[in-house]
């Protein structure tokens, strides 16, 4: 199997490690894409008109002499109503249920009940997973990584192993052009490296702070994080203590 380097966390070079079966899976960015897009509906929230929208008060007025709510002899079309107030054979409504009426449903409004949910099967969404971490760019620091406590030290350690130029780009953001700068989403942010651990740790909540970087523990990755939007090449920093993890445990095959 391929090996390569496990760097310090103050930087330089401390051993080799041989890198699990994972790292040489052949790239399917076909399945990497799916399996980001089955993630992404997933959350998405369903959106949709009531089914009864418009129709609980309007009802069809009767055209025939002398029947109670009649519209005879009013000159008016046979739209559904809504009866306001009555006075005596005299009634105020407005017109309801009907797109062309003030206060009527919307017209081919979106339906609530339409299926946007996919699926995947469970060995395309592992074979994904395997062939995003082969396709990433790899960077593995020694378990010392995973005591690091503060967020500082975490951005020494991340600046000493020649990833500066990855943390100065993530963050550097620009106003988005068009309505979405209005819309809650004024800024566009880079993203940055994904950090890999083991287990929980103090080094993930001082990650955390970093702009534009995400962590994760290895036995959650998901094709998303490892290929954002579906492109592949994403920097992955991973502690020696989750590359032992993820061959011991034989994940995600």
């Amino acid at each position: 199997m391929k090996k390569t380097e496990v760097l310090r966390v103050n930087g330089g070079k401390t051993s080799e490690i041989e890198l699990p079966i994972q790292f040489v899976e052949p790239l399917r960015e076909d399945l990497i894409r799916k399996a980001v897009r089955v993630l992404q509906l997933s959350r998405k929230q369903a959106y949709g008109h009531d089914p009864m929208a418009g129709k609980r008060q309007g009802y069809t007025t009767p055209k025939r002499r002398k029947k109670f709510k009649t519209t005879y002899g009013k000159g008016i079309s046979r739209i559904r109503r809504k009866h306001l107030w009555t006075r005596g054979s005299q009634f105020r409504w407005v017109g309801a249920f009907v797109a062309n009426a003030i206060g009527g449903r919307k017209a081919f409004a979106p339906t609530s009940d339409k299926n946007t949910l996919l699926k995947i099967n469970k060995k395309e969404r592992r074979k994904a997973i395997r062939s995003a971490i082969a396709a990433s760019k790899y960077v593995i620091i020694d378990a010392k990584l995973e005591a690091l406590k503060k967020t500082k030290d975490v951005e020494k350690s991340l600046n000493s192993n020649k990833l500066d130029q990855e943390l100065v780009r993530a963050k550097s953001k620009k106003v988005r052009a068009g309505v979405g700068t209005r819309r809650g989403r004024k800024y566009k942010t880079k993203v940055g490296p994904l950090m890999i651990f083991s287990k929980a740790c103090p080094a993930m909540i001082a990650a955390e702070n970093l702009a534009g970087i995400d962590v994760v523990v290895v036995n959650n990755l998901n094709a998303e994080l490892l290929a954002p939007g579906g492109q592949t090449g994403r920097t992955t920093v991973w502690s020696s203590d989750a590359i032992k993890k993820l061959k011991e445990e034989n994940l995600f095959n």
